[in-house]
């Protein structure tokens, strides 16, 4: 609780310093360095301080990579009679990073590990908090610097992943660094998901603005308790009294019943939805509506299905299956059923990653040449 309090009462800025000091002084650790997952999902950064400057590790080899990945601690050797303890650094299932701790090898390790679990849970919050006040979170989980476009997309997202009993979701943008227009967003209340995919237009600064100018519209209209169908109407005419018509974005709404499992869905313009369900993929389709903004006032109608404890729902944009090879080759929905599929037994918040890394591999590129967007919905129900 010492530790607790101290996080919650540090500097903005100072987190790292105050997590070392207190547990060197509550449990005897030579060292803890906070890493966090770089914006493109490829290497936990070390948020350095002063007088020390960790390396970064691979989020995808080690044991700081494992305990991101399975979001377990894990230990390793330190050398000297000392064992090194990775515990993930998770706020409500949005994968931030990992907390390495040096601790004197023993039984005791283990036993202090449901503590140590905790106080990274703790500095995991904390460290959402202080990013409202100082940049240096943000700053270390860059490997290059951000486009300008890229810069005002990362901010309107609301996280990379989200896990609650009746769901898990996890989400990645890519290229990561220069990202235009495609987006995701969601907002849960005690009874209803909602959840909302977009395939931005245009490049550069002028899609991040188009999409961001949606994404607000749409939430001051959620906030304002309407309809699904009221929000997009309301998005439609945000964008098309700014734009005249002259650009637009595809977007698929969702809004989920926690309790049955109901489904309201707009389809406008969207990007592709899959559904996994006993094994099987499947493309879901919906009657195909207006993109947002392309006319003026544009009625919308909400559909519904049914999901089922079980079924996992991948959303791509059209960056992913239309994506082109330097030979040519189109990547198609052939091979997104095939890696759908391939990634079946990961958790929702792997699977987007898991499926941009396959479909970068196949092209021979370290990133799509055109915005590309996963999403990964794994349904549990009540």
């Amino acid at each position: 609780m010492a530790v607790v309090r101290a996080l919650r009462t540090a500097a903005p800025h100072e987190l790292p310093e105050t997590v070392h000091r207190e547990l060197a002084t509550g449990y005897a650790a030579d060292g803890a360095d906070l890493f966090l997952a770089d914006y493109g999902l490829t290497v936990l950064r070390p948020v350095s301080t002063p007088t020390h400057a960790a390396a970064p590790v691979s989020v995808h080899h080690g044991p700081a990579g494992r305990a991101f990945g399975a979001q377990e601690p894990c230990l390793e050797p330190a050398g000297g009679g000392r064992t090194r303890v990775h515990l993930p650094v998770t706020v409500r299932g949005d994968r931030l990073g990992v907390l390495s701790v040096v601790l004197p090898a023993g039984d005791g390790v283990r036993e202090v590990l449901p503590e140590l679990a905790e106080i990274a849970e703790v500095l995991g919050h904390e460290l959402i908090v202080a990013e409202r006040d100082t940049d240096r979170y943000l700053l270390a989980r860059r490997t290059d610097r951000l486009t300008l476009a890229a810069e005002m997309q990362w901010q309107l997202l609301p996280g990379r992943s989200c896990a609650r009993p009746e769901y898990e979701l996890g989400a990645q943008l890519e290229p990561a660094y220069a990202i235009f227009g495609d987006n995701f967003d969601w907002s849960a209340t005690a009874d209803h998901l909602m959840l909302y995919v977009t395939n931005g237009m245009g490049e550069g600064t002028e899609a991040s603005l188009l999409t961001n100018l949606a994404v607000n519209a749409w939430r001051n209209a959620r906030r304002a308790g309407l309809s699904i169908a009221d929000q997009a109407c309301l998005a439609d005419q945000a964008v098309f009294a700014h734009y005249g018509g002259r650009s637009y974005l595809s977007v698929l709404m969702f809004d989920f019943d926690l309790a049955t499992g109901r489904v309201q869905v707009v389809d406008a313009g969207s990007p592709l939805l899959l559904r996994l369900r006993d094994g099987v993929v499947e493309k879901v389709e919906f009657e195909a509506q207006l993109p947002l903004g392309m006319f003026e006032e544009t009625d919308y109608e909400a559909q519904e299905f049914e999901v089922r404890p079980g079924d996992r729902l991948i959303s791509v944009s059209d960056g992913v299956y239309e994506a082109v090879s330097p030979q040519g080759e189109v990547y198609g929905e052939n091979a997104l059923f095939r890696a759908v599929q391939a990634t079946r037994l990961l958790p929702a918040a792997e699977v987007p990653r898991a499926v941009l890394r396959e479909l970068t591999g196949r092209h021979d590129r370290s990133a799509p040449d055109d915005d590309a967007l996963v999403l990964c919905l794994d349904w549990r129900g009540r």
